[in-house]
Parts: C-alpha cells; sequence; structure tokens
C-alpha cells in the first residue's frame, strides 16, 4: 500500500521493477493512498482523485480493497536522454530523483539523427508510468517545483498548488506567445525532429510536429492534470481513419498529442475539445537541436527539470517500452 502522489507510487513501482531484473518473482501488486496533487495513477486504477478526512474509515476500506480487488496491468517506459557532453552544461544539469546518471555512453544511429553527432555522450535514463512531456507545461511545473523548494510555504495544499500553477501559466507566456518576441516561446517544431515505431515496426518513421505545437505530450494514462483526458474517447470511424487503436494501458503503445497556446490547453483541460492528435508509437525517438534554444523544458509523471542544449549538437531522448508489466490492484467500487 502506497501512501502518496503520483511521483511516490512511481518510485514504488520502480524498486518493485526491479525485482523482475533481479529474478525474484513473484512482484507484489500495489495500491495507493493518493496523498498527492494531480493523483493520476490513482485516479486511473480506482483509488480515488484525493483521501477524505475521515481517514480511520478510509484506510480501513482501502486496506479491504487492497485485499479483495482484481490486479491490472500497467506498461512501464524507459527513458534514456543521450546529451553532448560540455562542461559548463554538465554543472547546470540538476535531475529529479526518478532520473539517473550514466555517465558516457555510445548513441547507435541507426538512420534517424540529422543533426551534427560529437564525440562524447553523456546519458542519463529513468522510468514513468503514466507521461513524459517536453515543452511549455513542462516549463509551468519546473516553475512551480522551483517555488515550491524554495518557500514549501506557499505550497501547502492541493488547492494552494494549482493556484499557483495557474499564476505560472500566465508568467511564462503560455496565453500570450504573439506578445513575446523570445524564440523559446515558439512552437517546437523548430528544433524538435519526432520519429516513431509503430506496433511490431522495426523501422522508424518521421512524424511532422505541427508548427503551432508548444508542448507535446506522450500519454500512458486517460488522466492527465488531475483527471484530464486529453487524448478524448474517440469515435471508431476516427480511429480507422488515422490509424489508431483504442488506447488502454497495457497496450504497449503511447498516445503522443499536442497544446498550443494557453487558450487551446484550456479547453483541452475542461475537456470541450481533444488535444492535438499527433501519433501513437510503440517506441519514440526525439531529437533536439538547440540553435538558439538554451534549453528545453522536460517532466515525466510531474517531475521537470531543465534540460541544456547545445547551439552545435543534438540532444536526443528514446523512449521504449520496458519488458514487464507493472501490477497495481484496482480500487473501483464493485
Amino acid at each position: 500500500m502506497v501512501a502518496g502522489g503520483d511521483g511516490t507510487v512511481g518510485w514504488v513501482l520502480g524498486c518493485l521493477g526491479e525485482l523482475y531484473v533481479q529474478n525474484r518473482e513473484p512482484v507484489p501488486p500495489v495500491a495507493v493512498i493518493p496523498l498527492g496533487t494531480g493523483n493520476d495513477l490513482s485516479r486511473s486504477f480506482g483509488w480515488g482523485a484525493s483521501f477524505p478526512f475521515s481517514w480511520k474509515a478510509a484506510a480501513k476500506r482501502s486496506l479491504y480493497k487492497a485485499i479483495l480487488g482484481p490486479v491490472s496491468c500497467l506498461d512501464s517506459w524507459h527513458v534514456v536522454v543521450s546529451m553532448p557532453e560540455e562542461r559548463e552544461e554538465e554543472q547546470e544539469l540538476n535531475l529529479p530523483h526518478s532520473l539517473r546518471h550514466l555517465g558516457e555512453c555510445t548513441f547507435y544511429d541507426d538512420g534517424t539523427a540529422e543533426g551534427e553527432l560529437p564525440e562524447t555522450i553523456l546519458c542519463f535514463d529513468g522510468v514513468f508510468y503514466n507521461y513524459f512531456s517536453i515543452g511549455m507545461d513542462a516549463q509551468v511545473a519546473y516553475g512551480f517545483h522551483q517555488l515550491r523548494d524554495e518557500k514549501p510555504f506557499l505550497a501547502s495544499g492541493p488547492l494552494s498548488n494549482k493556484l499557483i500553477y495557474a499564476g505560472y501559466t500566465c508568467k511564462q507566456g503560455w496565453f500570450f506567445t504573439q506578445c513575446i518576441s523570445d524564440p523559446e516561446l515558439r512552437g517546437l517544431t523548430n528544433i524538435i525532429r519526432l520519429s516513431i515505431k509503430k506496433m511490431d515496426s522495426s523501422e522508424w518513421e518521421h512524424i511532422p510536429v505541427p508548427s503551432s505545437v508548444r508542448a507535446i505530450v506522450a500519454l500512458n494514462l486517460h488522466n492527465y492534470a488531475s483527471g484530464r483526458n486529453p487524448w478524448g474517447t474517440l469515435k471508431p470511424e476516427y480511429l480507422e481513419k488515422k490509424g489508431f487503436v483504442e488506447a488502454q494501458s497495457d497496450d504497449g503503445l503511447l498516445e503522443i498529442f499536442g497544446l498550443k497556446q494557453g487558450w487551446h490547453a484550456s479547453l483541452v483541460m475542461v475537456e470541450l475539445i481533444s488535444a492535438k492528435h499527433i501519433a501513437q508509437a510503440a517506441a519514440i525517438r526525439l531529437e533536439i537541436k538547440g540553435g538558439q534554444w538554451r534549453d528545453a523544458y522536460m517532466q515525466m509523471d510531474g517531475e521537470p527539470w531543465k534540460q541544456p542544449l547545445s547551439a552545435e549538437y543534438s540532444t536526443f531522448v528514446d523512449i521504449k517500452r520496458v519488458p514487464y508489466r507493472s501490477l497495481i490492484i484496482n480500487g473501483a467500487d464493485r
């Protein structure tokens, strides 16, 4: 039984995943007491958006569900970031606890790279269960986490956290792109080359990034940003037209979508419209070319970081499914 938010649940799932690697099975499933801000993993598996104030009775009910509830499967996704070794930029890189340094490594270019490759590459990796994103939404999350670390008394609960998020959304240009000349606040198509592998395919396919997109999200679950479903519930004829399949948490696919300016994102979050559908993928490679961009903002399951970029060489993000699935007890009332 894990008491905490998405980051805590993900950390425990990652620790349990090591048991698969060490052949120490059976691996126990996880149940959740939701104590975080978004609690998207908890929502996805029937444990709710928050824990009630009458916690003693609720804890008993949760333990009862943990004993009797059915076990569901959840895909896990391995992320490797390969960046050029540059001493000044290395000092600026402050990774969240969900990522680990691997040191120098070898990057295998199988024909997807467009930019220059450096002689020496530094790598770090991690695992996510709900989403990976790059762009404006990660920048807002990064600003919030910086403030929470500096002034923890301001982020005292879910409501105050969401108000602070809203403030950073306006402050960092999410709503007022046209009024800002900074190239770092424009579309991601200027710096990103997106390649994917489809299910049962070994070939990379280049996917154009729409020019209006300022955040790209690779989503594993139906819940994102405190229970929203930006991918939407798509009609069968639309799925067939796009070559998509119905999204599931254990289907071996990530749903890739884009968010434009803040007005578009706001309508997506209240589920009046769906996000900009880009692709479904069994593996993803992002090539990020710095140029005028000094850094890019990324996050995994709500854990953001500022990724320094090189003006000369490309940075790569590779995402593929972990061979085993995580186990979560479904807490939905039957």
